[in-house]
């Protein structure tokens, strides 16, 4: 697994077209293998709207420059702050050879 760099930005978080709420988000990258690009980390909203999305599976970020990226709720919110979550990217990164470091 090779560290690519990191994801950092604002986007609204949408669950089957619905609109959720703004976000502010910070991933980060890795290749796990040729083409196989894989980001996990944390994403911050109001809680009441982040209540609301927690567990549902449907969850996309569209970034404010233009990306969909699909997430999925990596855990429990125990022991974060009511505002934030921990999160995978399963779908939607750049690939590999378009990350900063």
């Amino acid at each position: 697994m090779r560290y690519l760099g990191a994801l950092r930005g604002n986007g609204t978080l949408e669950s089957g077209g619905e609109v959720m709420g703004r976000v502010d988000y910070e991933f980060d990258g890795y290749a796990t293998r040729p083409g196989q690009v894989v980001a996990s980390g944390e994403i911050r909203m109001d809680a009441d709207a982040l209540g609301n999305a927690f567990g549902r599976r449907d969850l996309s970020l569209r970034t404010d420059d233009g990306r969909v990226l699909a997430i999925r709720f990596s855990g429990r919110r125990q022991g974060m702050p009511g505002d934030a979550a921990h999160v995978d990217v399963y779908d939607g990164l750049p690939l590999e050879k378009e990350w900063r470091r």
